[in-house]
């Protein structure tokens, strides 16, 4: 498995857990933020073999306390 498998896999996980999360008092931040890990997971799978990724431990943090956006956003904070 290469690294951008491993890394949508993971995001794919996280986003079915966000979806196990969805409570009417959150106001949609859950289901938001699982529809953004689902695409910034999609958009993981198109990028090239090569590209430095983060690691996952790293991604937890970042993904906890990402609001949700654009998947390059969610790329750029990681590697920052």
């Amino acid at each position: 498995m290469t690294t951008t498998e491993t890394l949508a896999d993971h995001l794919r996980a996280q986003a079915r857990r966000r979806l196990d999360r969805v409570e009417p008092r959150d106001e949609g931040r859950n289901a938001r933020l699982a529809l953004a890990l689902l695409d910034a997971a999609c958009y993981v799978e198109t990028l090239p073999a090569g590209d430095p990724l983060p690691d996952l431990p790293e991604i937890e943090d970042v993904v906890r306390h990402w609001p949700w956006g654009e998947p390059s956003d969610l790329l750029r904070l990681l590697k920052a």
